[in-house]
């Protein structure tokens, strides 16, 4: 009898990016997950293509359809776009 193991495999990025949202603390972001957590509820702005481009990257890479290191390129930008960067 052949078993499934279902693993909770979470993509990281070699090198993390740091983010500081409004007068909370700085933040460690270690992959495209949590970036996406941190675009679909936290971030400031949501109407720029810099969001944009980051949020479609972020879900490929978590969803394991896109480049991991395009998705932190592109939140890297969406970080600096809207002054989140820290």
């Amino acid at each position: 009898m052949e078993n499934v193991i279902d693993v909770d495999f979470h993509v990281i990025w070699p090198s993390p990016v740091f983010i500081r949202i409004g007068s909370g603390m700085r933040e460690r972001i270690g992959g495209p997950d949590a970036a996406l957590s941190a675009l679909l509820h936290r971030w400031p702005t949501g109407n720029n293509s810099e969001y944009l481009a980051a949020k479609r990257h972020c879900m490929n890479a978590v969803s394991r359809h896109g480049s991991p290191a395009l998705a932190r390129s592109a939140f890297v930008e969406a970080a600096a776009a809207a002054k989140v960067l820290a």
